[in-house]
């Protein structure tokens, strides 16, 4: 198993520039054999608070259609992120675009200080997927902030519990340390992603990273390249190595 983090500068509001990144990023992981890639927080529009309704997507976006074309020919899973519009709310989530021409959608369950004045949370859409026998959920940014969904995760049987994130320098040692921990006290391998460029007017802190199911860190991104953190699984080892943009 090749698993992909993806580390990128978003250009604020720029969903085509942003798609074109994705495009390029998504490449590189098949090229490098990669099975699933995870993009960080909000990442086709660049993380948002105040605009998000005018970049919001829905479910059926068309503007999804390549890369839905591109999990289909490459049988690679990608993790997208957005902030999505479900009937008349709106909510930061993700699209995870599998390789049978499905998406699912993923929403925050636990918001950040601020954020509740623009987006809903819903515990409602929460999928799970499976790559060769192992469990793998879904966490956005500040959900890793409240142990509750860490423990979800492991009650319904999580082998990878995948983070797409948007935090600062100030927030990164924290999300290190709690990662870290989750992994170690519930049996969970972890990747995490994260901007390595400026977004919503904010230094991102990049280091990008994976944590095996015994807490031990294997691989991490600096905090200013752009590129891919790969992962591999050979017998219950994981090794990894980084790919620049």
């Amino acid at each position: 198993m090749i698993l992909a983090a993806a580390q990128t500068k978003p250009t604020r509001g720029n969903i085509d520039a942003n798609l074109l990144d994705h495009y390029q990023f998504i490449e590189l992981a098949v090229q490098n054999g990669a099975q699933l890639i995870a993009f960080p927080e909000m990442s086709i529009t660049g993380y948002e608070r105040e605009n998000a309704l005018e970049l919001a997507f829905k479910k059926d976006d068309s503007r999804l259609n390549h890369l839905k074309k591109l999990a289909v020919e490459n049988k690679i899973i990608i993790i997208a992120g957005a902030p999505v519009q479900i009937e008349s709310q709106l909510f930061i989530g993700e699209f995870v675009i599998s390789s049978d021409n499905s998406v699912a959608v993923y929403t925050k369950q636990f918001l950040h200080e601020g954020e509740d004045e623009f987006f809903q949370s819903s515990f409602n859409y929460n999928p799970m997927i499976t790559i060769e026998n192992k469990n793998i959920s879904f966490a956005i940014c500040a959900d890793i902030d409240n142990p509750l969904h860490p423990e979800n995760a492991c009650k319904r049987e999580t082998d990878i519990y995948v983070a797409s994130i948007f935090f600062t320098p100030n927030g990164i040692p924290n999300a290190y340390r709690d990662l870290q921990s989750y992994a170690q006290k519930h049996k969970m391998n972890v990747l995490m992603s994260n901007f390595s460029g400026e977004s919503w007017g904010y230094p991102s802190a990049g280091q990008s990273a994976f944590w095996n199911n015994k807490g031990e860190l294997v691989g991490q991104m600096n905090d200013s390249d752009s590129g891919l953190l790969l992962v591999e699984n050979k017998n219950d080892d994981w090794k990894s190595r980084v790919v620049v943009n």
